[in-house]
């Protein structure tokens, strides 16, 4: 044979094999096919199918799956239509099937039995279902659909009705089980036509309208209105019980009828206002987001209302009953009883929330008053302040107006924000030099009089201080007269990149677990020095230092504990143990020269807190006053600070104060907050 015959035999012959290959190939896709549309053939695979179309809304696939004779008895218009009612009614996110069993009738016929879980914004319903089956002509399975193969026993006209019980909702009370929001009443006002005078009426309707802060014609309007006869009750506001001035002059009129009506309270009112936070009906907002929530459900918007919502608000129960075209109650698809909200005690005291406030209710101001040793927030306050009942009450335009456009801002919550500290902050500056070792109690600086820079690497700029003072540059005697240059020396010893790693490790650029949300108390707007300026400046509270005062409060009390920061928290605790938010922040014999040292601030005649001493009481505590950069043509503003703690640590009564006051600049500087915190300690003694 010749040499090209051979080859042309070869490669028939691997062609041939390449085209069986295929073949066979083929063959075996082909054979997968029929094995794959076999097993999406049979009963549980199309009942599965179908609701997965449900799921997805794919509501023509899932029709296309029904047999004729059951697409001649519903359309897919109607079809679609009553899956998307269930849906709407009982707002349901997804169905799942489970528990399959096949029921062979016959070859054609097989009955599908499964559980279907429908997940609902009430919760989850569960029931048995049935979907019977046959095998067409096509060799396939079509689905012999009826209105019950969405719910037993459902039929088209068939309508689905939900009845509420609210649940309560939980109150919020003191250490002391005094309410600070929680169930009580209102005044509902209002004028009852046949009991007015008819001689003085329209002075009368005066009166009422400026008591209410309404206008004569909506009064007149709402006393005109087609319902309103001699005998009735025309309410004309609510207002809060505790507006007694101005119920007793309403009672004083002719006419005037005042009712109590349940609703939510907040005892202290503007005392507490920012602690409690307040509640206000769900809005447009709310209900497109949560389906359980009504018209009438009320929401947690501020404070520990709204930290506390989920725990406070409970659960309301539902009865999901399926009715009759006449209204007439079939079955019940699903109940749950009602949980009411929880009842929360706070660590605060009422007596001093109350008296702190009563202290600052003239200032812009932020205060914080703990047990050191526990870590228990017994007050915090935020002054201007607002009266929580009017949310709930309701507000006119005007009153909200006034209220939000106030420039002292009575709705921001102070204690939540962040503040420069001025020289309130060099005890820390102090106690990150003990612990680093950078200094002792014992070094010395030369005396560098009221004004002070590096070298002349800083031009223009000098770091000033109030005034020399006679014996040594120490630590001590630093802290004693305030002195801004010993403290900028101190934090450029210490260097940068050791000042961050030690602020740092006792929470600054770090959230602070606490349960109303707190800024975080930063080094600088970039979290960290970027010069030796601004570190000098940072030593004594200056610079972009910023500090919480429920952070502060917590770094001070380190000088109380040996060192170790106490977590602050404000939900009480039956067996009052401790937390800490970092152990070992100092060591104690840091923490032991610090407290000495306040000691002195506060004792020693030299000392700028020595107006706050107080006679059988050994308080320690620095005072600090921050300067804010002033805009163009403005007087620098001044925050003024004074954080003080009771020194024995043998003391049954155990407390730290922080207060911030803003705008000091005409009020006495730091001393101004001195005096005041001097009271309120002479208050809780």
């Amino acid at each position: 044979m010749k040499k090209g015959s051979v080859k042309v035999l070869i490669i028939t012959a691997i062609i041939i094999i390449l085209i069986l290959s295929l073949i066979g190939i083929g063959y075996a896709f082909y054979l997968k096919k029929k094995d794959r549309e076999k097993e999406l053939n049979t009963p549980d695979s199309v009942v599965s199918s179908f609701i997965e179309n449900i799921n997805n809304q794919n509501y023509e696939s899932a029709y296309n799956l029904l047999s004729e004779e059951s697409k001649n008895k519903v359309s897919m218009q109607d079809f679609e239509a009553k899956y998307k009612e269930i849906n709407d009614e009982l707002y349901i996110t997804k169905t799942d099937i489970s528990n399959i069993r096949i029921d062979k009738v016959d070859v054609n016929n097989s009955n599908v039995m499964y559980t279907t879980k429908l997940s609902s914004a009430f919760g989850e319903i569960d029931y048995e279902n049935v979907i019977h089956l046959q095998k067409k002509e096509d060799k396939k399975y079509y689905i012999d659909w009826e209105y019950s193969s969405i719910y037993p026993d459902l039929q088209k006209t068939d309508k689905i009705d939900i009845d509420k019980e609210y649940a309560k909702r939980g109150s919020l009370i003191d250490r002391k089980g005094i309410l600070l929001a929680g169930s009580g009443y209102i005044a509902s006002v209002g004028l009852v036509p046949g009991w007015m005078n008819e001689e003085t009426k329209a002075q009368d309707i005066a009166k009422v309208a400026e008591l209410l802060g309404m206008t004569v014609e909506n009064v007149n309007k709402k006393m005109s209105a087609s319902y309103v006869k001699s005998d009735t009750f025309v309410e004309l506001a609510t207002i809060s019980k505790q507006n007694q001035t101005t119920l007793y002059g309403l009672n004083a009129i002719d006419g005037v009828k005042i009712k109590d009506i349940s609703s939510r309270v907040y005892p202290l009112g503007e005392k507490a206002a920012h602690l409690t936070g307040y509640v206000q009906k769900a809005n447009a907002k709310d209900l497109e987001n949560n389906k359980t929530y009504d018209e009438n459900s009320l929401i947690g918007r501020a404070g520990l209302e709204s930290a506390y919502e989920d725990r406070l608000k409970g659960k309301d129960g539902y009865e999901i009953n399926l009715l009759n075209e006449n209204g007439d109650k079939k079955k019940t698809i699903f109940k749950t009883e009602k949980q009411d909200g929880e009842n929360i005690k706070l660590t605060i005291d009422s007596d001093i929330q109350e008296a702190v406030y009563n202290t600052y209710s003239g200032d812009n101001s932020a205060s914080v008053v703990m047990n050191p040793k526990t870590g228990e927030v017994l007050a915090l306050v935020s002054t201007p302040s607002y009266d929580p009942n009017k949310f709930v009450i309701g507000m006119s335009t005007n009153e909200w107006n006034e209220l939000s456009n106030n420039s002292n801002n009575p709705l921001l919550s102070r204690f939540t924000k962040c503040y420069a500290p001025g020289s309130s902050f060099k005890p820390i500056t102090g106690a990150i030099a003990l612990q680093t070792g950078t200094i002792t109690g014992e070094t010395e600086y030369e005396p560098s009089g009221t004004s002070w820079q590096k070298d002349n690497s800083w031009g223009s700029y000098f770091i000033t201080t109030l005034k020399t003072y006679d014996g040594n540059t120490n630590l001590q005697n630093a802290l004693i007269n305030s002195d801004n240059i010993f403290f900028a020396k101190t934090a450029l010893k210490i260097g940068a990149e050791k000042m961050e790693e030690q602020l740092k490790n006792i929470g600054f650029e770090n959230n602070i677990e606490f349960e109303i949300a707190l800024s975080n108390s930063k080094i600088s707007n970039e979290g960290k020095f970027t010069g030796e300026v601004q570190l000098a400046d940072s030593g004594y509270g200056q610079g972009q230092i910023l500090v919480n005062p429920v952070h502060f409060a917590a770094i001070y009390s380190s000088f109380v504990n040996d060192g170790d920061m106490i977590k602050p928290y404000l939900e009480f605790k039956n067996d009052g143990d401790a937390e800490y938010l970092k152990e070992n922040a100092f060591s104690k014999e840091v923490a032991d020269e610090i407290k000495s040292d306040l000691i002195q601030v506060v004792e020693n005649p030299e000392g700028t807190a020595y107006p706050g001493r107080i006679e059988g009481l050994t308080i320690a505590g620095k005072t600090g006053t921050a300067e804010t950069k002033a805009s163009k043509g403005e007087s620098a503003k001044e925050y003024g600070w004074f954080n003080a703690f009771v020194a024995d640590s043998g003391s049954e009564n155990q407390l730290l104060i922080v207060s911030m006051v803003e705008n000091v600049e005409d009020k006495g500087g730091s001393s101004y907050v001195v005096n005041k915190v001097k009271g309120i300690f002479e208050n809780c003694r």
